[in-house]
Formats: structure tokens, C-alpha cells, sequence
């Protein structure tokens, strides 16, 4: 497995096509997602890409969502109709790339596995960054640290976790002023999603026309 990116056979190939366009602008693209059984429902087109600088927004979703509508409208991959939805990766990213697992070294990840990894299919800890073929995370066994190493092609889903760091720091990214007092409110892990839901991650996102 190359990456997460694109999980389905479709969706592999719904990303040779939109990944040249996507990085032609100048972006990357994240994720992507065809949500719906086929014949059977409208489906949804999901597309989350980012700058490799950040700073992405809902004009760069706009301006992405309007150049893959004219390429997707001209190769025409999907039979249903169908609703293209292209947003940022959000506060609480996907990791999707084995780069990612270097560039957000020093974070919290959820992690989960395709099959069992001594007895288990769920990691949860800080990421410590990349060796060889293997992500380093270190997660607690019996009370104590533990630094593991899981192979990239063994993974099914991985994202960060929502803290206040995390948040503190997109902003600063965002250059969005903090609270005075520095905090905010406190984040219960148990009203977030766990799972890779079928819906967008992203904090800013635009949906274009059906097709």
C-alpha cells in the first residue's frame, strides 16, 4: 500500500485523475472519498487537499473544486449522480502519507491496524517520527512508555487527536489571536468520532454542483 489517501479501486482511480490537476494548482491532496452505493443513491465526490505551506481556505477550496469540475465533467468516471465536496484536512488530520508521520512527530495519533498487532488493532500515543518502513509511536503498555513500530502497510486509518495543543498550535499557524487567558474549553474525547466516518474531516469546505 502506497498511502491512505484512496482506500477502493475507485477511489484509486477517481486519484490519477484529480491528483495531477490538484497538485497542478499547487496544492496536495489528502484524502479522497466516493460516499454511496452504486445505483442506488446521489453519491458524494470527497476531496481534501492542503498546501504544503498551510494556510489553506475556502477560496483554495473554491479554486480546486471549480478545475476538477471541468476535468471530472470532460473524463466523466462516475455513472451516478453525484456531489463534489472538496474541504481542508481539518484541526484532527488524517495521516494518509508516511511523510505525515514525520512532519507531526511530537503529536498524538490514533492509529488502527488492518489486522491484529499483538492482540490489538487500535495504537493510541505520540508520534515519535519514521524508521525505515516502520512509524514510530509511543503508546503505554502496563503502566509504562513504549516506543513500537508499526510497518505503513499494515495501517487502515490514522489521524491526530484533538487536544488543546493541537489547536493552540493551528491557530498560531492560522495567525488567529488565543484566548487571553491561553486555554479553552475541555475537549471530551468521548464525543469524537473514532472512526474514518463517511463524512469530511475538514474545517472548511465547499460543496460544487451535482453532476
Amino acid at each position: 500500500m502506497a498511502d491512505l489517501i484512496a482506500k477502493t479501486a475507485m477511489d484509486r482511480r477517481l486519484a490519477d485523475i484529480v491528483s495531477p490537476v490538484i497538485e497542478g494548482l499547487g496544492y496536495e491532496l489528502i484524502r479522497l472519498r466516493l460516499i454511496g452505493a452504486h445505483g442506488k443513491t446521489q453519491r458524494t465526490l470527497q476531496i481534501m487537499a492542503d498546501k504544503a505551506d498551510g494556510g489553506f481556505g475556502v477560496e483554495d477550496c473554491s479554486v480546486i473544486s471549480t478545475a476538477l469540475s471541468a476535468v471530472l465533467d470532460v473524463e466523466d468516471p462516475i455513472e451516478d449522480l453525484y456531489t463534489l465536496e472538496v474541504s481542508s484536512p481539518g484541526i484532527d488530520r488524517p495521516l494518509t502519507r508516511m511523510k505525515d508521520f514525520e512532519v507531526w512527530k511530537g503529536w498524538e495519533a490514533r492509529i488502527e491496524t488492518t489486522e491484529l498487532i499483538d492482540g490489538r488493532r487500535r495504537f493510541k500515543g505520540g508520534l515519535m517520527g519514521v524508521e525505515g518502513d516502520e512509524l514510530l509511536i509511543e503508546i503505554e503498555e502496563s503502566g509504562k512508555e513504549l516506543t513500537i513500530g508499526l510497518k505503513f502497510e499494515w495501517l487502515s486509518d490514522a489521524k491526530l487527536i484533538l487536544t488543546d495543543e493541537l489547536i493552540a498550535e493551528m491557530l498560531r499557524q492560522k495567525k488567529v489571536s488565543l484566548p487571553e487567558d491561553g486555554s479553552f474549553d475541555e475537549i471530551d474525547e468521548s464525543e469524537i468520532d473514532e472512526t474514518d466516518a463517511d463524512e469530511t474531516d475538514g474545517d472548511d469546505e465547499i460543496p460544487a454542483t451535482k453532476h
